[in-house]
């Protein structure tokens, strides 16, 4: 017996997976710029001169 997935199907599924990639990315983007304006108000890594040369 073989099972068909129909291209409406198909197209839902990759719709979905895109979309929940998405919201992922924007998740952890917005996870990762809290941390650094964190690091940034509490100067806890104060910058080396020699990274600015």
């Amino acid at each position: 017996m073989t099972t068909y997935l129909f291209f409406d199907e198909a197209l839902r599924i990759f719709v979905n997976a895109f979309l929940i990639s998405v919201l992922i990315l924007i998740v952890v983007s917005a996870i990762g710029l809290a941390i650094v304006g964190s690091i940034e108000k509490n100067n806890i890594y104060p910058a080396s001169p020699k990274h600015f040369r």
